[in-house]
């Protein structure tokens, strides 16, 4: 049975949160040698893409905090990281949520399964996070509406890849999803964030300031030495958010559609893709 005993990545039942946020590391620990080395490459992409405008807002290593009177420039600043944070997230969830749907029938897909062009939806996948950045960015520039955004667009890769809507529906899919049950969905995804941006900061921080008292940072070098230290942080923090989205919403499903009963009355042999694909 895919729920049987308490290693199961994602059983066929509703959750505790705690049990949610176990079962995302689950899921990120058995995918890790494919989200990670992808996470790195993007997260290496965006340092370098935000670092210029570090710079224009005179902020600096290792926290990059901004000097006094540059605030317009540091607003910008924030808002460009959310864009490419939502937009690294978004790309991460498409392999992420076929991960969590092979977890749904007890197995772990391989490299070839969660990366492979045939049915990811990648082009859609690709344009739906540029739509998702811009958002995001416009939302993170208006203040406190960027959580709102964050809480409602988690679930875009998901409903694209497993629930197999149009891609211009996936955004409303995701944002009906995160906000059923009063918004519970929403609420452990912006949860996630916060606990990851608790240890993010730590350990960006605490690394840099661990190698500047034995006297290892040199000043010539000390931004890009931050820079890559935040590029390794969120190359682990990125797809565990983007595994948290993947079981948040499968989990979603079963508690407000029924899917784990649909997966068990279902004709053996049936596809996997046809079971878990959304009713249109």
């Amino acid at each position: 049975m895919p729920d049987a005993g308490p290693i199961a990545v994602l059983p066929r039942r509703p959750l505790t949160v705690g049990e949610l946020l176990d079962s995302a590391v689950l899921l990120l620990r058995g995918q890790a040698r494919v989200l990670v080395p992808v996470a790195l490459v993007l997260a290496v992409g965006e340092q370098l893409l935000l670092y210029p405008l570090r710079l224009a807002a005179s902020a600096g290593p290792p926290a990059w905090l901004p000097e006094f009177g540059r605030f317009g420039a540091y607003w910008l600043l924030l808002a460009v990281g959310a864009a490419t944070e939502a937009m690294i997230i978004l790309l991460l969830g498409n392999p992420a949520a076929r991960a969590a749907g092979a977890a749904l029938f007890g197995r772990t897909a391989g490299p070839r399964e969660v990366l492979r062009p045939a049915g990811a939806r990648w082009g859609a996948t690709a344009l739906l996070a540029v739509l998702v950045g811009v958002t995001m960015c416009g939302f993170a520039l208006l203040g406190a509406v960027w959580f709102l955004g964050f809480v409602l667009l988690g679930a875009v890769a998901p409903a694209l890849v497993v629930d197999r809507v149009h891609p211009m529906r996936a955004p409303l899919r995701a944002a009906a999803v995160a906000l059923r049950g009063v918004g519970r969905a929403g609420g452990i995804r912006l949860l996630g964030y916060l606990v990851w941006w608790v240890v993010r900061l730590g350990i960006g921080i605490g690394v840099y300031f661990g190698l500047d008292s034995l006297d290892l940072v040199h000043a010539a070098w000390a931004g890009w030495l931050s820079l890559a230290v935040w590029a390794g942080v969120n190359s682990v923090a990125y797809p565990a958010l983007a595994c948290l989205d993947a079981v948040l919403h499968l989990e979603t499903r079963i508690r407000t559609e029924g899917l784990d009963i649909r997966l068990s009355r279902a004709r053996p042999g049936t596809p996997e893709s046809t079971l878990l694909a959304a009713a249109r």
